[in-house]
């Protein structure tokens, strides 16, 4: 067992944790942040996207302890004193979803990409994307969705 720290959400938090836990193990079954969904458990799907360190990563494939230290943002994270996220509005304007399995990581993928690049073009929005897979929706309603919620950050931001 090993005990860690790491900053979810910007809430500090502490596990005793196996050190082969995976990271999206620790987020659902120890903190009970259940909007990271465990898709293929093997990195192709994206279902389990969280920003580690400013940066989207599947968490099927980090183990916990190496998020010692660190700063995870789920899906949970996007909203604020009951405010939904600009990504998540435009997610349900466009109807950016179906069954919404794949919801959490395309929003993560999604807020990643907006972090670093305020006005993607949609090419851009395609790359960030690509490693997330929806089997429902299509991918025209999230693109448009996302160059959507850009352009609303953008005018929060003037």
């Amino acid at each position: 067992m090993k005990k860690i720290g790491l900053y979810v959400n910007e809430q500090y938090r502490e596990a005793e944790i196996e050190e082969s836990l995976r990271l999206v193990d620790l987020l659902r079954d120890e903190l009970h942040l259940t909007g990271t969904k465990l898709g293929c458990g093997e990195g192709e799907c994206g279902a389990c996207t969280v920003l580690l360190d400013g940066k989207a990563v599947s968490s099927c494939l980090i183990l916990a302890c190496h998020a010692d230290g660190g700063h995870v943002m789920t899906v949970e994270g996007l909203e604020k004193d009951g405010k939904l996220h600009p990504l998540q509005e435009a997610f349900l304007e466009f109807g950016a979803f179906q069954c919404g399995f794949c919801t959490p990581g395309m929003l993560m993928s999604a807020y990643a990409l907006l972090l670093h690049n305020p006005d993607p073009s949609d090419e851009e929005i395609k790359l960030a994307l690509s490693g997330n897979l929806c089997r429902c929706t299509g991918y025209q309603k999230i693109i448009d969705a996302v160059r959507k919620a850009a352009a609303m950050m953008r005018a929060e931001q003037a």
